[in-house]
């Protein structure tokens, strides 16, 4: 019995298995999984540490009841607990609407009008409950981006800002983290080291913010992050001359998420955006930009699989494939694998 266990152990701790846990992968156009489905071989095989999902993946009727079905069959064809992730912000990031039978979530914005502990944790909770039935663990929010460009499209016109003041914001969040962790769920702080400041969007293209971006807009993760309980980092694509002379986006700069990690202390796991968004698909190609983002310090990397050209979703069995081949050849270290593996099964472990 001892000897299975121990074999059991390593497999989940073998170089496959630890490549498998950094990858988040998006489920495509599916409202359902077969048995015979690619991705569930995928999950089988140790290749996916985790999903991501849409609201293009919610059923148009027996909405509730589908989305269980099929997030209960990807978390059944995990050798290791898998994350199930979804963003959902409130406002215009609201994936599961009230078209399907949910509730309603209000905006940021909104939260940060009202600057209410009661409202915010009174929505929130009402969410996660409704994340939680269907079986979701993961919520990619709060968002802790500062509203310091009104004219910021991706973010601030979008309502998905808290506020402009970092106090505001980092407090709004704290409810909303408080909310979650209530009933075990984790949760994201996004878009380091800001977007609110932005001229741009990168789901289009490359987007510099060296002139826009300020100091301030670090001190809700710095606000936060001393009070601890952070479950993950999501970087964004954002070019700054000031983090990173070379100008990469941060999400493959080492230089940015160094500056997470050793000027604001933090030790959990950092996650791409998506790294499908043209500031990335566009510039650096597949390979790449996997090297990159690896090698700069991410331990969770995004292929959401939102794009309209189907032709270009891009596989776990693909995405674990380059970074095993770039580990082979050392252009990836083998501690670099196991330094995310640590983080994430800590991760995981949490509740």
């Amino acid at each position: 019995m001892t000897g299975t266990v121990n074999a059991v152990a390593q497999q989940k701790d073998s170089l496959d298995a630890q490549i498998g846990q950094m990858i988040m992968i998006g489920v495509g156009d599916r409202t359902a999984i077969s048995e015979t489905d690619p991705l569930l071989e995928d999950i089988r095989s140790g290749k996916v540490g985790g999903v991501v999902l849409f609201e293009k993946n919610i059923a148009k009727t027996n909405s509730r009841d589908s989305m269980i079905r099929m997030v209960q069959t990807l978390k059944e064809a995990s050798p290791v607990k898998l994350l199930v992730s979804i963003d959902e912000e409130g406002g215009k990031v609201h994936r599961l609407k009230e078209k399907y039978g949910f509730p309603a979530m209000p905006s940021a914005d909104y939260l940060g009008h009202l600057d209410q502990k009661d409202s915010t944790l009174w929505y929130n909770r009402r969410l996660i409950a409704t994340l939680k039935d269907l079986g979701i663990n993961l919520n990619y929010a709060p968002d802790v981006d500062l509203a310091t460009n009104p004219d910021n499209a991706p973010i601030v016109k979008n309502g998905r800002s808290f506020g402009s003041d970092p106090e505001l914001v980092a407090r709004q969040a704290r409810y909303c983290i408080e909310a979650h962790h209530e009933s075990g769920l984790l949760t994201s702080l996004k878009h380091f080291p800001g977007h609110g400041s932005s001229k741009g969007d990168t789901h289009y293209g490359i987007v510099d913010v060296t002139e826009t971006w300020s100091v301030s807009e670090l001190l809700p993760y710095e606000r936060l992050l001393r009070e601890g309980d952070i479950d993950i980092v999501m970087v964004g694509h954002m070019v700054n001359r000031r983090w990173d002379t070379t100008m990469l986006p941060a999400t493959l700069s080492a230089a940015t998420i160094t500056m997470l990690r050793t000027l604001m202390g933090y030790k959990g796991v950092v996650c791409s955006d998506d790294m499908q968004m043209q500031a990335i698909s566009e510039h650096y190609g597949l390979e790449n930009a996997i090297q990159l983002c690896v090698n700069a310090g991410l331990d969770i990397i995004m292929f959401a699989n939102t794009l309209p050209d189907r032709s270009k979703y891009v596989t776990a069995a693909q995405v674990h494939a380059i970074i095993k081949k770039a580990v082979l050849n050392g252009t990836i270290p083998r501690a670099r694998i196991a330094e995310a593996s640590r983080r994430i099964k800590a991760l995981k472990e949490k509740y």
